[in-house]
């Protein structure tokens, strides 16, 4: 045995040990921003919904009895007497008041961004996957493995 083939064993311990301590937790990294960014997002839009709703029924000015969630599903009968202006968080643990048309202005622009981040870390995601997959068809080609494996089926949903 030459001594390039007593380094194949190595080489593939390496490799491997690469994708699953660099590669996967990459992977795992971006895919949690993604889906942290994604509960952002439904999180505007049921915003978007709600003060929607408050437009369409005309109590902006009125008194508006609702529950407010105080966490943990832990709902308490809450009284706005002014439902005209809405506190919204802007990021960083920042609120600001706005009128409701403002806040749906806001609203837009930040699901907007949000969409283009997460549209990114999709991106970045693939990026990973692929760098996965060339590793592994390197370690396929280093050990001289048969090509004829069946092909791995390709997900659309993540």
């Amino acid at each position: 045995m030459s001594e390039d083939n007593q380094d194949i064993p190595e080489k593939v311990i390496e490799y491997e040990r690469f994708v699953n301590e660099v590669l996967r937790k990459d992977l795992e990294k971006v895919l949690s921003s993604r889906d942290e960014i994604f509960a952002q997002i439904a999180e505007y839009l049921q915003l978007r919904t709600t003060i929607e709703k408050i437009q369409e029924t005309g109590c902006e000015n009125e008194e508006l009895k609702t529950q407010i969630d105080l966490g943990c599903n832990f709902y308490a009968q809450a009284k706005v007497q002014d439902a005209s202006m809405i506190f919204v968080q802007i990021g960083f643990g920042f609120f600001v008041e706005f009128t409701l048309k403002e806040a749906l202005k806001f609203i837009d622009k930040k699901t907007k961004l949000l969409t283009q981040q997460s549209e990114k870390l999709t991106q970045d995601s693939a990026k990973i996957k692929a760098h996965i997959k060339l590793v592994y068809e390197g370690l396929r080609e280093i050990q001289h493995l048969n090509k004829d494996l069946p092909k791995e089926h390709r997900s659309v949903f993540t």
